[in-house]
């Protein structure tokens, strides 16, 4: 075994696999494609999930990838276990080779072992490798022949080892594809045990390291009435994944993935960036030292952010988004605990992309508007944490306060009607639970701000206070439950049986509107094959050829009409077409007559709709080159939808575009459009030449193969499509746009109209600019705009001078503020009612009248379309025994509400306005009770 560097590893384990017939399959996204039950890909199998399903066909049997993958929320989540542990990573590469019911069990476990010890590939020692096998249980029987064959390759038995389920059966879901799979270890000697004992395998999982995981897939499992039933898989399958990292650390020589060659260069980069100097790269990468573990953290956090941005995830506060921002802040923080105050995490984002852009050269263009994503994410986390820490001081505060309290507080106004030993009782737990900084607040800091939790527990306990560690914990696992629980979407489903052994359907609808003599091949109602449709009846239908586009990028499927064999009748009509297994075309249908499997008939597309919607899909490809052009090419697609109504381009961008930014994107879409520019398709044309020589954008959430389709328009925009387009500009007509806004943070969306429908938009605004002209004597918008403005200021002045009205007149009733109050037991006590104040008047009321009295309190109240207004104001000199928040909340459960704030001032709010005279009155009663 020689040492290997991880770009040469990645590639060996690729080359020897096309050795071995297999195709070489680039890593799909870090986002799921057309799978709501990942939160990220997180495995290699991920991108033929599909295939192994049915519902989708390769024009290849054997596949090898290195997939990037991350672990770090729903069920798959590493992230507090990142830089404390040798092998834990939010960003890992995941080495695997597949088979589509070609090869199986025998040439899998020969392959592997070939790779790993073969002297000519990565040499490794076979006395340090182990396997296992699975041990079998009541549903399936124990892998004999897997053990039978692993030692016709070599494997001494007493290396083989038998697990149970849990560590060596495999399922994708619930139900779908499933079988027992073979673990190989490397023992890294006896240095690697964290206790130093020498336990035989495999009592040690810090010393034998799984590197490689041979998932044998031959059994689909179905839920029956009696339970689970697995059924054989008429092509048994071959799902592999070894993790690059561990391989890595393996073939260097190294017990942590943090010693490889992969992670050294980033630590040292993170020592610099942040100053800390304490440790040399080799002690950071493996130490237990103060700073190590957060060079790790910073290091692995900023694989995960730079991919994840590249493949178009912003940091948001839900979702994979908001994963994101967590990986990014518990990196920023680890930088702060190292003494980093300013942003560097951004600067990280090049080095990332220096250690990785062979392997992932589109980092190199990437790389730049990811530094300022999370430059700008560097910015406002700085902000948070102001705020979060004023929070965390405002919380201790109140603690104290109410700790402060002296008994007949604590017991509040109706104590006499407690017992003695009652009321000891009561103030004993009150005290108790005043001293304690509950864990579910500060878990809200934690989670909320960032603020690290050991920062929140010692400036509770610098305040004297206990800090609840249980139920912080308690409100994190709730968390992380709630997390998993959110992306565990149900499992996939196999294809249903009734479409997934169907031949593909012929699509002619890129030159023919009509086709005449289709087959019936199979009919569809509730996802059950049947013979015939009545009349009537609804379902899905499956032809041999058909020339409705189904949905697909972004592109609504055609409707239309089935006719009868007599090429007049019309036997079904056509609301869309899916796909429901790559390559089979599903006709939602109803019957207009019976309609059987084997009937012959013609498939009629809705000639305006088809064409309507080839406007807006070209549009659509002009409106992002146009995107690109004004906003700068860090634009990419994030989504769209064409329908022959409207166009909708969703697009990574992180500010409103300007009203100019887009009079100008219109004006640069309708020069091509009447430039009647060729719109020229390039069909199978491999993906390598069209993405590296034509330019090719790809769109978001599609799949493509080898072979790929290429629309090009002119020089101005190139891009991978599947869909139907106009065959010059010029069809298009005219493009307006009708909109744009925000759909989540860095993603906004244009919104547009062509054709026809931009010739209705033209008819509104020019009957808009006949009304404009009337009201303006003959003027343009411009002067509308200036009357409409003039009036709003003229509005907002009346309203200001109303304002003002009204708080004179209850200034006014109020001059003698000292006199309307009333005495209770020394404390003055104001209650008023003020229906004609807003929420912001009465709180300056408030403010005034505790002025005027100079110590007592003020209770105001308000009634207005059904709800009630109470504020409470406590001159400070009475806080250590009123409290604002303790009058309002009992005077807000009068009038049906509830309320708080802070001990000199509180609010509420209540449902039952006509009980508001009465909490007024009974804020003197309350204020006596509780003195």
């Amino acid at each position: 075994m020689h040492y290997k560097s991880g770009s040469q590893i990645r590639e060996d384990f690729l080359r020897f696999f096309e050795t071995k017939t297999h195709r070489r399959v680039h890593s799909s996204s870090l986002v799921p494609q057309n799978d709501p039950t990942l939160l990220f890909t997180n495995a290699g199998m991920n991108q033929f999930k599909d295939v192994f399903l049915g519902a989708e066909r390769r024009e290849y049997s054997r596949a090898a990838t290195s997939q990037k993958c991350v672990r770090a929320g729903g069920k798959h989540n590493d992230l507090e276990n990142v830089g404390f542990t040798r092998r834990h990573h939010t960003f890992f590469e995941m080495l695997g080779n597949f088979s589509f019911g070609d090869y199986f069990k025998r040439e899998a476990i020969a392959y592997a072992w070939e790779l790993l010890t073969s002297p000519q590939w990565f040499g490794i020692d076979p006395a340090r490798l182990y396997v296992t096998i699975f041990e079998g249980d009541a549903s399936v029987p124990r892998d004999d022949e897997a053990e039978q064959l692993w030692i016709e390759t070599g494997v001494p038995k007493d290396r083989i080892f038998e697990m149970s389920a849990k560590d060596n059966f495999w399922q994708m879901g619930e139900t779908g594809p499933c079988g027992p799979c073979s673990e190989i270890f490397y023992d890294l000697g006896i240095e690697a045990s964290e206790t130093g004992e020498d336990k035989p395998f495999p009592h040690d999982d810090q010393r034998y390291v799984e590197i490689w995981n041979l998932v044998f897939m031959q059994f689909d499992r179905t839920i029956t009435p009696e339970g689970p039933h697995l059924t054989p898989l008429p092509k048994p399958s071959i799902d592999t994944g070894m993790g690059l990292e561990r391989v890595a650390a393996v073939l260097q020589g190294v017990l942590s993935n943090y010693q490889t060659d992969l992670f050294t260069p980033l630590i040292a980069r993170a020592a610099e960036l942040t100053g800390f100097s304490g440790l040399t790269t080799a002690e950071a990468s493996v130490s237990d030292a103060k700073g190590a573990a957060s060079l790790r953290i910073i290091a692995d956090h900023a694989r995960a952010a730079t991919f994840l941005i590249s493949d178009g995830v912003l940091p948001a506060n839900e979702g994979r988004g908001y994963v994101l921002r967590k990986i990014l802040r518990r990196g920023i923080r680890h930088g702060r605990l190292l003494g980093q105050e300013q942003p560097f995490m951004h600067e990280m984002v090049l080095a990332v992309r220096d250690e990785m852009q062979v392997a992932y050269p589109e980092l190199v263009e990437t790389a730049p508007r990811i530094a300022k994503v999370v430059l700008a994410e560097e910015e406002q986390f700085a902000r948070v944490l102001t705020n979060g820490s004023k929070l965390l001081n405002e919380n201790i505060a109140e603690k104290q306060n109410l700790a402060a309290e002296s008994d007949e507080q604590i017991l509040g106004p109706f104590r006499v009607d407690i017992d003695p030993s009652e009321q000891e009782a009561i103030v004993k737990r009150d005290r108790a639970q005043a001293n304690i900084f509950e864990g579910v607040i500060a878990f809200s800091l934690y989670e909320t701000f960032g603020l690290p939790k050991d920062f929140i527990a010692d400036a509770v306990r610098d305040a004297g206070l206990i800090f609840d560690d249980a139920g912080f914990e308690a409100a994190k696992e709730e968390e992380q439950q709630r997390a998993r629980a959110s992306w565990k979407g149900g499992s996939q489903k196999s294809a249903s049986p009734a479409f997934r052994e169907l031949p593909k359907t012929e699509f002619e609808g890129y030159t023919a509107l009509r086709v005449d003599g289709a087959k019936v091949l199979a009919l569809v109602k509730d996802g059950v094959g049947v013979p015939v449709l009545a009349a009537g009846e609804s379902g899905e239908a499956v032809l041999d050829v058909t020339s409705f586009y189904a949905d697909s990028g972004g592109q609504v499927g055609d409707v239309g009409w089935l006719y009868a064999s007599d090429h007049h009748t019309v036997i079904a009509d056509v609301s869309g077409a899916t796909k429901p297994v790559q390559g089979v075309f599903a006709h939602r249908i109803v019957a207009k007559q019976a309609i059987a499997v084997g009937d012959v008939v013609d498939t009629v597309v809705d000639r305006e709709n088809r064409l309507a919607t080839e406007r807006n899909h070209t549009g659509t490809h002009l409106l992002h080159a146009a995107l690109r052009q004004v906003l700068g090419t860090h634009v990419k697609q994030a989504g769209s939808l064409n329908d022959p109504s409207r166009l909708r381009f969703d697009f990574s961008h992180f500010a409103q575009i300007a009203e100019p930014e887009l009079r100008e994107i219109e004006s640069i879409v309708n020069e091509q459009v009447l430039g009647n520019t060729k719109v020229e398709t390039l069909v199978d044309v491999p993906i390598d030449v069209a993405v590296n020589e034509l330019g090719a954008m790809a769109l978001f959430g599609e799949k493509y193969g080898d072979k790929v389709r290429v629309v090009k328009i002119g020089d101005f925009s190139v891009e991978l499509c599947g869909g139907t387009h106009t065959g010059a500009t010029g069809e298009i007509g005219l493009i307006k746009i009708t909109g744009e806004s925000s759909v989540s943070s860095g993603v906004r969306r244009v919104e547009a109209i062509s054709g026809t429908g931009a010739l209705g938009e033209f008819r509104r605004g020019f009957e808009l600019s006949r009304v404009v002209g009337q009201l303006t004597g003959g003027g343009d918008v411009d002067a509308l705009r200036h009357k409409i403005s003039a009036q709003d200021e003229e509005l907002k002045k009346l309203k200001r001078e109303l304002d003002q009205l009204r708080m004179k007149a209850a200034s006014a009733s109020m001059s003698d503020a000292a006199g309307s109050a009333v005495d209770v037991k020394g404390v003055k006590v104001l209650a008023q009612r003020v229906d004609s104040l807003d929420k912001a008047q009465m709180r300056d009321l408030v403010d005034q009248l505790r002025g005027k009295l100079g110590s007592g309190v003020v209770v105001l109240g308000a009634a207005s379309e059904g709800k009630v207004t109470l504020i409470v104001g406590v001159t400070k000199d009475l806080t250590g025994k009123l409290q604002a928040g303790k009058i309002v909340g009992h005077l807000a459960g009068i009038v049906g509400g509830r309320g708080g704030g802070r001990p000199d001032l509180a609010e509420a709010g209540g449902s039952e306005p006509g009980k508001l005279d009465e909490a007024l009155k009974a804020a003197a009663e309350f204020v006596g009770a509780s003195l």
